[in-house]
């Protein structure tokens, strides 16, 4: 008879909490004094979204979002973790607040209270105003003074009820996806201006949190989430060893450098000289960005695997960031990217919860002290109702086992985790793949808007009440 496995247990005080962003879920887009960001423009743009699809209703949580709060509450979920909507409280990006806008979030922080659930706040998950991309976006230094107005804002209104702060969301994807290979809004492709704006992001987190820290509560915490890659090599030759150092500065260090260290990795700048001549940084922005934080927010979803390219620049873009003729990773060109071997999402992710512990592990060392939550991490399936209109995804149940299983051996090796946020909440817009990926653990029928629990929901929910996991479905 097979001994019992021994139960995965969680520590005390360790968060169970659910994540989703505004503009995939909020709708609601011209109500209370909203204007448009650049992912409004940008899915109204023919050819930019699959299907044309747009989130001007989304799941139409900005007037659901009770039904939506006391359903987490049903689930048991613990946190909350959700972004403010810039244009929505500021709409052109500078200037007083619309306190109808703020209002909202007022509502929303109050309802998760009520219920018991710690809110997060991410300040800004991609939704620019218009009005600043009008005005250069954040490849302009401007962009950057501008979140630091909009931070103070937000954090005065809900600072003294909101304890857990995030300035920015993967802002890796805001520079180079959205300037470099331009598969997201505001979908430039200006490789130097990438650069800029993955400076000028750096910047805002910095005045970001120096805003937030002077509006709000000494008690309050301050976080960024990074989208930090897993870079693994084809072989351990010197040239694949140079093509995931190339990769890594790109992906982590350029964020992780500034904010933690006060410094751009050494080969950075060499490695880019032929985009730009980083004439951005100035003197002194260096200190303003390595600002003390008290959290690191870490986003995981698969590995990357690369290889030196072949000499004429054809480097794969195999990149798990959307297909585009134009490179994501500047100076990297080169650098070819292979599908790493195993199970796969509907994404296309190989599945690997190794990964998420040997990040976890390497923030463990490289930012000693700093305790870190698990922002996102989840999977999209080709979920479908059977019928009796319940949903069962055992694939997510077994990716969310995987993962927390890795996180549990990361707390045991001497991580301080201290939360766990699944990606997502509920099925949504999911940027330029419009509403095809499902990452939900609630299960949203994008015609009449109903949700219904998926077995993940209730599994990760019997988790969060518990601190254990529950057993992971025995593979058919």
């Amino acid at each position: 008879m097979p001994e019992p496995e021994t139960p995965v247990t969680f520590p005390p005080g360790f968060l169970w909490g659910a994540a989703t962003s505004a503009y995939q879920i909020e709708g609601a887009v011209r109500e209370d004094g909203r204007t448009p960001s650049i992912w409004d423009t940008f899915s109204h743009t023919p050819g930019r979204t699959a299907g044309g699809e747009h989130g001007d209703t989304a799941v139409d949580h900005y007037h659901r979002y009770r039904d939506d709060v006391a359903l987490m509450a049903e689930l048991g979920l613990g946190a909350y973790r959700f972004s403010v909507s810039w244009p929505r409280v500021q709409p052109t990006g500078r200037g007083p607040a619309v306190q109808r806008g703020l209002d909202f979030y007022r509502r929303l922080v109050d309802e998760l209270l009520a219920h018991g659930i710690k809110p997060a706040v991410t300040l800004y998950h991609w939704d620019l105003p218009q009005e600043l991309e009008d005005a250069g976006g954040w490849p302009v230094r401007d962009t950057a003074q501008r979140f630091a107005e909009y931070a103070g804002i937000v954090g005065a209104a809900l600072g003294d009820r909101v304890e857990q702060w995030i300035t920015l969301n993967e802002p890796w994807c805001s520079a180079f996806l959205g300037y470099g290979s331009g598969v997201h809004a505001p979908g430039r492709t200006d490789a130097a201006a990438s650069l800029r704006a993955a400076h000028h992001l750096n910047l805002a987190h910095g005045l970001g949190t120096s805003a937030l820290r002077a509006a709000m509560p000494a008690r309050n915490t301050v976080a960024v989430s990074l989208n930090s890659s897993v870079v693994r090599t084809v072989s351990q030759s010197p040239a694949d060893l140079a093509a995931a150092r190339r990769i890594d500065d790109l992906a982590n260090g350029i964020f992780h450098g500034p904010m933690l260290r006060g410094a751009y990795p050494k080969q950075l700048f060499a490695d880019t000289s032929s985009v730009t001549d980083w004439s951005c940084v100035l003197d002194g922005d260096l200190r303003l960005i390595k600002q003390p934080i008290d959290a690191l927010g870490l986003n995981y979803y698969t590995p990357a695997l690369v290889s030196a390219g072949d000499a004429s620049g054809g480097g794969s873009r195999a990149d798990g960031h959307g297909a585009s003729e134009h490179s994501p990773w500047p100076g990297a060109e080169d650098v070819t990217f292979h599908q790493t071997p195993g199970e796969r999402t509907e994404m296309g992710w190989t599945i690997d919860p190794t990964g998420l512990h040997e990040l976890i592990m390497r923030y463990t060392r490289e930012a000693p002290g700093l305790p870190l939550h698990i922002t996102e991490n989840g999977a999209a399936y080709d979920d479908k109702p059977d019928p009796e209109g319940r949903v069962h995804d055992p694939e997510r149940i077994a990716y969310l086992h995987g993962h927390l299983s890795a996180v549990h051996r990361a707390i045991g090796d001497g991580a301080d985790v201290r939360g766990y946020y699944l990606w997502s909440l509920m099925d949504n817009f999911e940027w330029a793949y419009g509403y095809g990926k499902r990452f939900g653990a609630v299960y949203v029928d994008y015609a009449t808007l109903a949700r219904t629990p998926k077995s993940s929901a209730h599994w990760y929910g019997q988790a969060a009440r518990t601190a254990e996991l529950p057993p992971a479905p025995v593979a058919e």
